[in-house]
Order: structure tokens, then sequence, then C-alpha cells
């Protein structure tokens, strides 16, 4: 007979301590991955270009094409030419001195081998190779050619052309001359991996305006752009601008009144620093700030910003008062009163910008800082004594910009006083959300009672708030601060999303991490959508930059068949789906009953334009959100799983700056000719 108790199994209990020593015995060397080459980039792609998005595949033209403005920043260059080949091919030349193509000591490879295979290898690295350089990493090149499913790179150096193709970064052959060639420089064509890239159709538009803005902070460099990616729809633009920043601000004023007839600019070397300075006062409320280092775009300033503004500061202050129209008795003009209505470019070039973030938003080299000060306060005091009249238009108008600032502040101080906003009631037409986690919290900003009401019934009531509006808000383009505070759509706005605004903003009191627009497809919505994005791209651009602002995508038609329904957000998916399913099927239904799109009939059903399809098809066309039930509503255009949501996103800050003044300032005439432009392009327009 056993004993029971040997039979029996022990149970073996593991502490955690136990757990940790079995863990740290199996962590070994096997366990740590190196990744050679140009692995890097293929695995963690948005560490080196920022995204994958749209944005992330632009960069890779701008990281190609720093490499040959540098070339010209130092002298070597003074043609660029960026060229859109069919099948999502760019191929970029310069006229520079062309990469190296002899061996390289330490590799014992072609450097044209070395710099295209390998990260942080590149003549930056040098001191003596450039003195200035906006691709500073060195990684420009390599990264792009490691994201591309193809890449050749061809050198025009000593008489010859010289090549070698990749495949994923990896060459496919080794680097040797292919022919004769004149002159020197280099040729990159690269064709970005679908496998990385979610879409890789570049937009020419948006190739246009960067490669605009390089041309203006270089001068004398001959920039050429051209699409050649569709045989029918070719097209090409030349850029030269010798003027410089000069050039840039009368470009950015163009839609503008001026103020004074001459552009304040300068442009001169201090402590190996080169700065470019170019202003002009316009008759607008908003500040137009654009800065530079080294041709790379600073969106949240830096060093040589706050140089500029604290010198503009003090020399208008010390002008005013020498000739008098600021008295003894009156307190000094502040730093908004001299920067409102102000276009200006401030471009710097040095040696070794430090930039904060990744993404080189911000220039942090203290040097900048003291030498546009010094450069800038200089020049400035010469110009306001040169031009007299000038600078009384200058001095007079932030004068009255200071009495009215000083005469608004009364009027919105009971509003924006610390805490007022936040101790008021949450709006009573606020529908609010149970969630009290902003991060999964969403606001949606619905046109009119009606469709509040719907949406109201159609909304997860856990995590979505509604906040209808009656009809359209007032346009701020052109407001100050106190008339908006006054409007009481809009001060409802201000009040739900829990951040305050202008000076008391607080953008970690957001309530809501998704700010939906969710207006009717028709133009009365897409004007409410408009008056909505010039609101917050003006007073609240901080939820526009980091993302929390979106634009719902209600669904155009519904389309019923057997029982069924399918819906469409645009026209094309809709006649798509229509002759698919007239191939597809056969006999009565699909011969007879599916003509083409002209021969539907279209007849009106109340205020809800219905298209009557053949047998078998129902075709409706969607004109507000009211029109569709609750379930409706929330499958197409609230279901997190099944909605389509735009975010909101800003591109280009002077060109996005460009578009809302022309669309929602005071003159007639630059809209007009924006929407002769632009109207062929509308679709699903109701007239």
């Amino acid at each position: 007979m056993k004993n029971k108790q040997t039979d029996k199994k022990q149970e073996v209990k593991i502490t955690p301590q136990d757990k940790k020593k079995a863990d740290i015995k199996e962590y070994g060397a096997k366990q740590i991955t190196v990744l050679e080459g140009l692995e890097p980039v293929r695995k963690r792609p948005a560490m080196y270009i920022g995204s994958t998005d749209l944005a992330g595949l632009h960069h890779l033209i701008w990281e190609v094409a720093d490499n040959a403005l540098d070339e010209a920043t130092g002298g070597y260059c003074n043609e660029i030419s960026i060229e859109l080949l069919e099948g999502n091919k760019v191929r970029v030349s310069d006229n520079g001195r062309g990469i190296p193509v002899d061996i390289h000591k330490g590799t014992g490879k072609s450097a044209l081998e070395v710099v295209m295979t390998k990260l942080h290898a590149g003549g930056k690295f040098d001191q003596g190779a450039y003195k200035i350089s906006g691709g500073l990493h060195g990684v420009g090149v390599s990264v792009v050619n490691a994201l591309s499913v193809y890449t050749k790179a061809e050198v025009k150096r000593d008489g010859k052309l010289w090549a070698q193709e990749y495949k994923r970064g990896i060459p496919t052959g080794k680097v040797k001359p292919t022919g004769k060639a004149e002159g020197s420089g280099t040729i990159i064509t690269f064709q970005p991996d679908p496998g990385i890239f979610p879409k890789t159709d570049f937009n020419f538009e948006t190739i246009l305006n960067h490669l605009r803005q390089q041309a203006y902070l270089t001068r004398g460099i001959k920039i050429s752009v051209s699409d050649e990616s569709s045989p029918k729809n070719k097209k090409s633009y030349t850029f030269y601008f010798e003027g410089g920043v000069y050039s840039f601000v009368q470009y950015l004023n163009r839609t503008n009144e001026p103020l004074h007839p001459n552009v304040f600019y300068v442009a001169k070397e201090a402590e190996d620093i080169f700065v470019e300075v170019g202003f002009q006062y316009t008759n607008d409320f908003r500040e137009c700030l654009l800065g530079f280092a080294n041709n790379i775009y600073t969106p949240e300033g830096g060093s040589h910003v706050v140089g500029f503004r604290s010198a503009l500061t003090r020399v208008l202050n010390s002008y005013a008062r020498d000739k008098e129209y600021i008295k003894e008795k009156d307190a000094n003009l502040s730093g908004d009163d001299v920067r409102e209505g102000l276009t200006t470019v401030i471009s710097v070039k040095l040696k070794d910008p430090q930039f904060e973030g990744q993404t080189k938003s911000k220039l942090g080299n203290v040097e900048a800082r003291t030498a546009v000060d010094t450069i800038f306060s200089t020049a400035f005091k010469d110009f306001l004594e040169e031009h007299p009249k000038d600078a009384e238009a200058i001095i007079k108008r932030c004068v009255l910009s200071a009495k009215a600032r000083q005469a608004a502040k009364s009027a919105r101080e009971t509003i924006l006083r610390k805490g007022v906003l936040e101790s008021l009631a949450l709006p009573g037409k606020l529908a609010d959300c149970t969630s009290r986690d902003p991060q999964l919290s969403e606001l949606f900003i619905v046109e009119g009672d009606s469709a509040g009401g719907s949406c109201k019934m159609a909304r997860d009531r856990m995590y979505q708030a509604i906040l209808p509006l009656r009809g359209k808000i007032m346009n701020v383009e052109r407001a100050r601060l106190d008339k908006i505070l006054s409007n009481q759509e809009l001060k409802s706005l201000v009040i739900a999303l829990g951040t305050n605004i202008g000076e008391q903003f607080e953008i970690e009191k957001l309530r809501y991490h998704k700010i939906i627009i969710m207006t009717d497809a028709d133009v009365d919505g897409s004007h409410i959508r408009t008056l909505l994005l010039t609101f917050f791209y003006r007073y609240f651009p901080e939820l526009v930059n980091q993302g929390f602002i979106y634009a719902a995508q209600p669904p155009l038609y519904r389309v019923q068949f057997g029982g069924n329904s399918k819906y469409f957000y645009n026209e094309e998916d809709k006649d798509k789906f229509l002759k698919q399913e007239r191939n597809d099927k056969s006999g009565e239904v699909g011969k007879a009953c599916l003509p083409d799109r002209q021969g539907f009939k279209v007849k009106k059903i109340g205020d809800s334009p219905k298209q009557s399809a053949p047998k078998n098809f129902n075709i409706q066309r969607y004109k507000g959100l009211g029109e569709m039930n609750p379930d409706e509503l929330f499958e197409t255009t609230m279901n997190k799983n099944t909605r389509i949501l735009k975010k909101i996103e800003v591109e280009n800050a002077s060109k996005t700056d460009e578009i809302f003044d022309i669309l929602m300032g005071k003159d007639v005439e630059p809209r007009k000719r924006f929407i002769q432009t632009h109207a062929k392009a509308v679709k699903n327009l109701d007239i």
C-alpha cells in the first residue's frame, strides 16, 4: 500500500524574487538585438521622419532637397530641380559639387555608398565641409534610401557620371561610371516604400509651398518644380528671388493692406551668425511671424525670435518717448501693442544650431538671441530716423493699439479674470458625457437645435457630449477678444472646453481630447465649419497644433437594396458601387435595373432629394443631419468603429494664414479670385 502523502503532487510556489532571479539568468547577450545598417530606420521610421503619414512622406523630399540647399548656401550650387515622376517616384537634382565617389578609408567602400547606406555619415560632421547646414544630423539621404523601395544615386564628377542603385537601402551593385557628364552635381531618384507609408501619392501644392519658401530664404537660388506624374496634366514652376526675406514679406502681405510703404530689411553677419530680418505693419489685428534657423521653420520660435521681439519693443518705446508720442506719465508700449498687425520673417544661419525636440521646432542657441538683438536694433533705429513717415505710421499704430487694448481690457475683465469662466455653470444646452477622463471624452459641436436633438439621442452618453449651436457664429477674423466673449454661442463653447481663453488659457484643463465639428453637408454647413475653424485657429491654436480638433464626415448617400442599406460619403464611391453591382449581377436586375448615372431620375420628397434608381435600388441624398434617425446617425457618423473623422492639421503656417485672411477677411476681391480659381475643384455643391 502506497503512502498517500508520497502520491500527492507537491505544490511549488514561485515568489517574485525567484522569478526575478530566473529572468536575470535568461536575460543574456543573446537577447540583445543589434540592428545593422539602415535596419533601425525601417524598424522605427517615425523616429527619423516624424511620422509615416503624408507629412512624413513629404519629409523624404525635404531631406534630399536640404542637401542641395546646403550646397547652395555654401556657394557651390545655384540650381535645384525637383520632379514628380510616374509611379510616385521623385527626382531631386542640383549642380553642386557632387557627393564624393572615391574610396572611404574607414570602410573601404565608395564614399557615395557610405553616405547612402550609413546613418550619421556625411560631410556635415566635418567642420570644413559645410559652414552652415540644415540637414544637421547627417541622416537625411540614408533615411530616404532606407524607406524607399527603389533609389538611384547619380553623381557628376571629373567628367564622368557615376551611379549606384538600391532596394530598401541595400545596394544592388557597386558604384561605377555609366558615361560621360559635363559639370558637377548630384541626382537622387527614389520611390517611397508602400510597406512603410500607407499613402504614397505626393501633393504637388504642398511641395510648391515648401520650396517657394526655401527659395525666399536662399537668395539667388533657382528652384524648379515639375509634376510629370501624369502625361495629360504636366505642370512646372520656377522660383527665383533676389530679394530674399524682403521679397518674402511682400509675398505674405500681398492680400493685406500695408500700413507704411517701405519694408524694413536687414541682412548682416555677427559672430559667425548670419541674420536676415524683414517686416512690415498692416491694418490687421494679428501678428504673423515666421522664424527660421538654417532654413528650418521653427513654429515654436526660440532664441532668435526672443531677440527680435525684445529689441522691437525696446527700440519703439525709446523712439516714441524721444519724439514725445508717449508722455512721461504714460506707460510703455507692451509687446502685444507693438506686434499687432506685424508681418515678420526672421532667418538666422549658424554653424551649430541647437534645436529643442526631435522635430526641430524651437531654436535654443543663446548666441542667436544676442546676434539678432544687436543687428536688428541697430538697423531698426536707423530705419526709423531715415524714414520718418513710416516711423510715424508705425508709432501711431502702436499707440492706438495700446489705447484700444486698455479700453477692451475693462470690457473683458469680468469674463477673463482668473477663475470666472471656471466658476460659471456649464451651458444649459450642453448634453455632457458621464466620463471625466479627457482622453476618452468627445465634444460634438452640432449645427442647430434639431440636429442637436438627434445627436443627443444617438450618442454614447458615457463618452460623447453634444453642444448645439444656434445658427452661424460670428466671424472672429477681425474681432477683438472682448467682442468675441460677448457672443453667447462662443462664450458657451469656451466654457464647455474648460481651458479659459486668452491670457488665462490652460490646455491642461481641456475637458475633451476630441473636439468634433459636425455640420450638414451643404453650403451653410461648410460656412459654419469654416467659421468654427477660424475661431479655433485664431484663438485656440494650441488645440489645433496638438491634434484635438476634428471634422465629422456624415454620409451623403444611402442606397437601399433587397432589405439592406449601404452608406456612401462621396458621389464617386456611390457610383462605383452601382456600376460594380451592374457588372456583377446578371439578368433583369443587372442589365435592366442599373443604367448609367445619367439614367437616374431625381425627384423631391419634402426637403430631401431622393434619387429614384431602377427596380430594387433606392438612393437617398442627405442634405442635413436632421434627416437621419438616431440609429443611422450613430452608425454612420458617431460610432468610433465605423465613422470617418478628419483631423485638422496645419501643414504650412503662412499658407493657412493667407487662406483664412482671404476667406474670412473684409476684402471681397481676393475672395472672389480665390473662388473663381478653385470653383472647378468643388464637389457635391448644392445650388
